[in-house]
C-alpha cells in the first residue's frame, strides 16, 4: 500500500510536467523507476511505456479542447513512429542493460542542451504586448477567429485568413502557428521525426517528447506551447505497439504502473491547462532543466554514484 501511494504521489508531478512539457513523462519516470523502486533497466523501460499511455492521453485531451497542438502534424508523426516502437523494444531487449541506460542519458542530455540554447536566445515577450495582441485579435473579427482555428488543427491557412499576416517562424514568437501545405518535403520530415521518436521510445522506454518537442520546434518552426500538446497526440500513438509488446514478454511492473497512472491522469490535465498561462521562454529553461538532472540521475545510478 505504501509503495502505492508513493508511486501515485509521484504521478501527480510527473502527469503535471508531462501536460506542461509535452513529454510521456518516461524521462522521469525511468529514472524514478531505476533509483526509487530499484528495478532493472529492462523493467523500468517497460513499466514507463505503459504508464506513458493514461498520461499522455490526459494531456492531449486537454490541449485538443484547448486548441494549443497541430493536429495533423501530431497524428502523422504518431503513426510513423508506431512502426518504430516494436523494432526499438526488440533492440533494447538484444542490448546490454548499461547501453540502454547510457543511451536514454545520452539523448535526453543533448535534448536539454539543445533546448537551452534555444531558450537563451528566445526573446522575452512583455506581457503588455501579449494584452495588445489579444485586443487586436478581438478587434480583427471573425476572420483571426477562424485563423486561429485553422492553425491550431494544422491546415494550411487561406489568403483571406491570413492576409497580411507574418510568416510561420515571425507568427511562432506569440504562440500561434501557420504551418505550410503538407507537400512532401514537409510530410517526410513529419514522418523522419516520428521514426526517430518511435525508435527510442520503444528503447529506452520514454514517449519521445523529449525528441519531438525540440524537432518541431526547431525543424517545423512549432512554437513550445504548440509543441507540448502536438508531442502528446503523437506519444499517445507510437507509445501503444510497444508497450503491448512490452506486456507480451512480462517485463511490465504493472502494480507500480497503475499506480503512478493514478496520479498522473489528473496531473497531465492540471499541467495542459496551465500551458496557456506560462511564458514561452519559461517553458523552455523549465523543460530543459528537468531533461538534464534526468540524463545526470542515470548516469550516477549505473556507475553507482546513487
Amino acid at each position: 500500500m505504501e509503495m502505492f501511494l508513493v508511486a501515485a504521489v509521484f504521478g501527480i508531478v510527473i502527469g503535471a510536467l508531462s501536460g506542461l512539457l509535452g513529454i510521456g513523462g518516461g524521462v522521469i519516470m525511468v529514472p524514478l523507476f531505476r533509483l526509487v523502486f530499484g528495478m532493472n533497466p529492462i523493467v523500468a523501460t517497460a513499466t514507463s511505456l505503459f504508464t506513458i499511455i493514461p498520461t499522455s492521453l490526459s494531456g492531449m485531451s486537454k490541449h485538443v479542447r484547448n486548441k494549443t497542438c497541430v493536429v495533423r502534424v501530431g497524428v502523422v508523426c504518431g503513426l510513423a513512429g508506431a512502426c518504430l516502437s516494436p523494432v526499438g523494444v526488440i533492440a533494447a531487449a538484444a542490448s546490454p542493460a548499461w547501453l540502454v541506460m547510457a543511451a536514454a542519458a545520452s539523448v535526453v542530455a543533448y535534448s536539454a542542451f539543445t533546448m537551452v540554447k534555444k531558450a537563451i536566445v528566445a526573446p522575452k515577450a512583455p506581457k503588455s504586448s501579449s494584452g495588445k495582441r489579444a485586443a487586436a485579435g478581438k478587434s480583427a473579427g471573425g476572420a483571426s477567429a477562424e485563423a486561429s482555428r485553422v492553425t491550431t488543427e494544422g491546415d494550411a491557412p487561406t489568403a483571406s485568413a491570413t492576409s497580411g499576416t507574418s510568416s510561420p517562424a515571425a507568427s511562432a514568437e506569440d504562440g500561434t502557428y501557420a504551418p505550410p501545405s503538407f507537400t512532401f518535403a514537409f510530410v517526410a520530415k513529419v514522418v523522419a521525426i516520428g521514426v526517430v521518436a518511435g525508435f527510442m521510445s520503444g528503447y529506452v522506454g520514454v514517449g519521445g517528447g523529449f525528441i519531438m518537442v525540440p524537432l518541431f520546434m526547431a525543424l517545423l518552426g512549432v512554437p513550445m506551447r504548440l509543441a507540448s500538446g502536438t508531442s502528446l497526440l503523437a506519444v499517445c500513438i507510437l507509445a501503444v505497439p510497444g508497450a503491448i509488446e512490452q506486456g507480451v514478454l512480462g517485463n511490465i511492473d504493472y502494480l507500480v504502473g497503475i499506480a503512478t497512472a493514478v496520479g498522473s491522469i489528473p496531473g497531465a490535465f492540471l499541467g495542459a491547462s496551465l500551458v496557456k498561462h506560462v511564458p514561452e521562454r519559461t517553458l523552455r529553461f523549465v523543460f530543459a532543466a528537468f531533461l538534464l538532472v534526468s540524463a545526470v540521475a542515470l548516469v550516477f545510478n549505473e556507475f553507482g554514484v546513487v
